[in-house]
């Protein structure tokens, strides 16, 4: 995600959309278990809508004393190309490397 399609506040970050149809900016927290949604007719209504969105979801979760931020595992499964693949594992050999170190490398540079 481009850095400036999402909203930011207290470390959780969300989603900016917008609906032609209805003429509304909206979105939703990524990287929580459950679902926060929120919307504005302007940026700045929707910034306020999310950050307050955010802040009750906080407020929730220490109420009922669960863990807000959702847990990752470190592992998910993609698909590729066999000659995407193949080029891979020749890379990774060619250069010392797992394949798994290759793809979290490549990872890495993309999203940085």
């Amino acid at each position: 995600m481009k850095k400036d399609t999402v909203l930011e506040h207290e470390g959780y970050t969300g989603t900016v959309e917008f609906s032609a149809e209805d003429n509304i900016l909206f979105g939703k927290v990524i990287g929580i278990d459950g679902l926060i949604s929120y919307e504005g007719e302007s940026v700045s209504s929707l910034k306020e809508d999310f950050e307050a969105a955010v802040d009750d979801y906080l407020e929730m979760c220490e109420e009922k004393g669960i863990e807000p931020q959702k847990t990752y595992k470190g592992t998910f499964n993609v698909r590729i190309s066999p000659e995407l693949h193949r080029s891979l594992a020749v890379y990774a050999a060619s250069h010392h490397m797992t394949l798994n170190s290759t793809v979290e490398e490549a990872l890495t540079k993309f999203v940085k």
